[in-house]
């Protein structure tokens, strides 16, 4: 499925960014009143509200921003909205460029529409100086062409990109553009959803958003962290919400940042449509898909040939529909909301997410077993007070077992997720069920706990007197920790590739070591646990030292943590919630090293850390029974978010980890 994101400016300068208390009371410099009495009418012959020579005189000197690689003078977004969803929005920025680092991304400018149901206009772009004099008053080269399916994953879309290439550009020019997209005719009758970043990148001297609606016609408003109101006045029957402000600082980024942050200023707007009545539509879209074929039925009985139970024959299905129908988005007109026939999927070997849903939905119904389609967010980020399709671009599938009372998840375009299995992005994130009926259901996705997202690594072996190990290395992963084992053995590996994967494995146990005997399992059985272990020999474990043999840890040393627990508290005040789950993940990762060294040989075992807080637990052991030494690490990592002022606690915590510094052991040979 290729749901259309929320239309918003694609300028590079449309990142994130945080902001200081603002000083409310400057206010644009604009031609007219920042509370507008009519939201103004952008063409190519300029912007009537905005006096532009005003704004060119807002120019900074580098040294004033000494990060900074250009500043926004001016940010502005206007749109005409209709009760009918259709659309016009004109976006305009003015840049100045401070240092060269910023030539090559603001002298190439590209903008996307779809023709068949939208209009673009760029009103205009050019390459001023300060003073207002025009180094170019036009873009030297101005193409437009289809959007280029990639091979990997391929999307067909009707979507055309403009590109354009101007002169001039260079520190202490400004680049002042202006565009206009045009929405002529929404899918979905009504439904629109638009969202303004006020913190917008680098430093911004003045912002503004205007939304022009008809009177009496209320949109859905949803206002993030702002510090300052927005004004609204009617007039000439609409009604025009306004919010200007000016001096957003630019603030860095910081370190385990969390996504629902309390810092970026940011506004959205959207339809009153409902979730109910998205389903409905969608519904409406595919209620003539869900049918088989002689094909269709041909193709499933072969399918689930050799199943002896129902279990086996969902599986086999299952099996079937993610990995051997190929994914490919088409997202051409209404095809981008509705999907194929499955006769027409099975004819052709390939198919979006919702029509290899709806594959899955009608072989489970030969079966016996109802199944549904879920839409969602591919990312999980859906403002569930916001509903819109914009906010939807993805559909899998649900099902229930003859007398179970939850439903199974299954993403017909994650192939190498098991059956049942969620990929981590939509735990805990909102869909939508919807019923034959048009009748839907909401629901937020069920998480599975930590633990169930496990890898482990193990290292088993000798070290002979030279310092020389031979054994085997181990490692298997579950949940979210399982994609990269099923990556590396997604497909067969021939002689070459198996010994080449060997020794890249053994040399990163030990420098030196070579590989062989590498086992695997087949990455596409789902019901196969994944995992991997290959012979590691002659691996430069130790070196001696006169009296002492020195051994290397194989699993490093957790002294950075220090470093990086400096460098956060160097950075300044803590704006952001800290998210426990960007520090060691979502899951658990498990280590030992089992050595056996030769006789009389007796380790200095470094001390056991033990470091536990809300943002994770790190344990490490360190023993030696007879001749064997072992080497144990547990990292579980936590969720949830916490307040900028539990930094202390997080960097104590981190500091306690770094204790764990024992990057090499030293061995005292032929010590009792």
């Amino acid at each position: 499925m290729s749901y259309p994101r929320a239309r918003r400016p694609e300028n590079l300068l449309r990142s994130r960014l945080l902001f200081r208390t603002l000083t409310a009371a400057i206010s644009l410099t604009l031609v007219s009143s920042p509370a507008l009495a009519q939201a103004p009418h952008i063409t190519p012959a300029g912007d009537p509200s905005v006096n532009a020579d005003t704004i060119y005189r807002l120019a900074v000197k580098p040294e004033q921003f000494p990060e900074e690689s250009g500043v926004l003078l001016l940010d502005d977004g206007v749109l005409h909205i209709e009760a009918d969803g259709r659309e016009e929005s004109t976006y305009r920025q003015i840049i100045e460029i401070l240092r060269p680092e910023a030539v090559d991304r603001y002298r190439e400018q590209q903008f996307s529409y779809a023709p068949k149901h939208q209009r673009f206009t760029l009103n205009w772009i050019r390459v001023v100086k300060p003073d207002g004099t025009v180094v170019s008053a036009a873009p030297s080269q101005v193409q437009e062409s289809d959007v280029p399916a990639q091979f990997g994953d391929p999307t067909y879309s009707d979507q055309k990109v403009v590109r354009v290439s101007l002169t001039g550009v260079a520190p202490g020019t400004i680049v002042d553009l202006s565009y206009t997209t045009t929405e002529l005719k929404p899918f979905l009758p009504g439904d629109f959803f638009d969202s303004w970043n006020v913190s917008s990148g680098p430093q911004v001297m003045r912002s503004r958003y205007v939304v022009d609606v008809p009177a009496g016609f209320t949109p859905r408003i949803r206002e993030d962290n702002l510090n300052f109101a927005r004004t609204e006045k009617s007039a000439n029957g609409r009604h025009v919400y306004t919010w200007a402000t000016s001096n957003i600082k630019s603030v860095k980024s910081e370190a385990f940042e969390s996504d629902s942050n309390g810092v970026y200023m940011s506004v959205m707007v959207s339809s009153p449509i409902t979730w109910a009545a998205i389903g409905k539509w969608y519904a409406g879209n595919a209620r003539d898909r869900y049918v088989t074929s002689p094909a269709v039925d041909s193709a499933i009985t072969q399918a689930v040939k050799g199943a002896r139970t129902l279990d086996d024959s969902i599986r086999a299905v299952h099996r079937w529909v993610a990995q051997d129908i190929r994914y490919v988005s088409i997202a051409l007109g209404l095809g981008g909301y509705q999907p194929r026939s499955p006769d027409e999927v099975v004819r052709t070997g390939f198919g979006d997410c919702k029509d290899k849903a709806t594959l899955f939905i009608v072989a489970l119904k030969r079966l016996g077993i109802t199944a549904y389609p879920v839409i969602l967010n591919s990312s999980g980020g859906v403002q569930r007070s916001m509903p819109s399709i914009a906010q939807l671009d993805h559909v899998i599938a649900a099902f229930k077992r003859p007398g179970a009372t939850t439903y199974e998840f299954a993403d017909l375009t994650a192939s190498l997720t098991p059956l049942g299995e969620l990929p981590f992005d939509y735990q805990g994130a909102f869909g939508m069920i919807v019923h034959p009926d048009g009748n839907i259901e909401e629901m937020t996705f069920p998480k599975a706990p930590i633990a169930d997202n496990s890898g482990s690594r193990r290292i088993v072996g000798t070290l002979s007197a030279d310092g020389q190990f031979t054994g085997r290395y181990e490692e298997s992963g579950l949940g979210a920790r399982q994609y990269s084992l099923r990556n590396a053995f997604e497909n067969p590996l021939d002689s070459v590739q198996r010994a080449k994967a060997a020794n890249a494995i053994a040399g990163n146990v030990f420098e030196g070591a070579q590989g062989d005997s590498l086992t695997g399992f087949a990455g596409k059985d789902l019901a196969a646990k994944p995992r991997m272990s290959v012979v590691v020999r002659n691996g430069r474990a130790a070196s001696m030292a006169g009296t002492n043999a020195i051994l290397t840890n194989p699993f490093g040393t957790m002294s950075g943590f220090s470093a990086a627990a400096q460098e956060i508290e160097t950075a300044g005040p803590r704006l952001f919630p800290i998210a426990a789950d960007k520090i060691f993940g979502y899951g658990v990762t498990t280590m030992e090293f089992r050595l056996t060294m030769p006789e009389g040989w007796h380790a200095q075992l470094p001390a056991d850390v033990d470091a536990s807080s809300e943002f994770g637990k790190y344990h490490s052991e360190y023993a030696q029974s007879g001749r064997e030494l072992v080497l144990k690490r547990t990292i579980t990592g936590a969720g949830g978010d916490y307040a900028p002022d539990q930094l202390k606690a997080m960097l104590e915590w981190m500091r306690k980890i770094a204790t764990d510094d024992a990057k090499l052991i030293v061995i005292d040979k032929g010590a009792r």
